[in-house]
């Protein structure tokens, strides 16, 4: 085989010098596009981690203002529920409060009322058994009503002091009190007993009461002497009311 050396140079020329026009004019060029767009890749790529740390950054951010918000609201909850409690403590405190002073009030008027019906109650008792007691005895017999009182009359008389029995009726008739008109025995029979009683002779003027209901009184300016159911009545309601004022 023969080998041209002149031809191989020559091809080997052509060769180095295609290299190198495509070293210095294609393979620089595309490198260096390539080194631009790895660089801008980098540079993307850069920008995306830096606007992933700022993202992570605002997120964790985020996640703590949320969290003290979380907490904050939690607080003013928790002190909101407080103030509700307290609040709802104090609400109940008063109505008990009221409750209870209305209570008493109802009470004390409750008590107040029974007290006075109790008392209204008694009062009207004592005015029915006072008003049977008339009733009853005014159904006595006439002469009843006069003769059985005319020695107890004249026995409170003489258990009058001295000087009030001294100064009564001196020329004045005395004027007796009665049920009834006196007929002329009784109408005697009284002066006789009041005359003994006063230590002298008196004369009588008989007013008719039929308040009385039976019995003779004696009112003047200087005694006052009953001996009557009235008087009794009057007495025993009077003690009635006592009693029923210290219960």
């Amino acid at each position: 085989m023969h080998i041209d050396w002149w031809t191989l140079a020559l091809q080997t020329i052509n060769v180095l010098v295609l290299v190198w026009i495509l070293q210095r004019f294609l393979l620089k060029p595309v490198a260096a596009i390539i080194e631009a767009r790895q660089a801008a890749a980098a540079k993307l790529l850069a920008d995306a981690e830096g606007v992933k740390a700022t993202a992570e950054a605002e997120r964790q951010k985020a996640t703590e203002e949320a969290a003290r918000t979380a907490a904050g609201r939690d607080e003013v909850l928790k002190a909101a529920a407080a103030q509700g409690e307290t609040a709802r403590a104090a609400m109940l405190a008063d109505a008990r409060s009221e409750a209870d002073k209305v209570r008493l009030a109802a009470n004390a008027e409750i008590e107040r009322s029974r007290k006075e019906n109790a008392a209204a109650d008694e009062a009207h008792a004592r005015a029915l058994a006072v008003e049977i007691a008339r009733r009853l005895f005014s159904r006595l017999p006439d002469d009843a009503k006069v003769s059985g009182f005319i020695d107890g009359l004249a026995d409170a008389v003489a258990a009058l002091p001295q000087e009030s029995r001294s100064g009564v009726a001196n020329g004045v008739p005395l004027a007796l009190k009665a049920p009834r008109p006196l007929t002329a025995t009784e109408e005697e029979t009284c002066r006789a007993h009041l005359s003994a009683a006063f230590g002298h002779p008196v004369e009588i003027s008989v007013v008719s009461d039929p308040e009385l209901i039976a019995g003779l009184e004696i009112d003047t300016r200087h005694a006052l002497v009953r001996n009557s159911f009235r008087a009794d009545l009057d007495r025993i309601a009077e003690e009635l009311g006592r009693g029923a004022a210290t219960s």
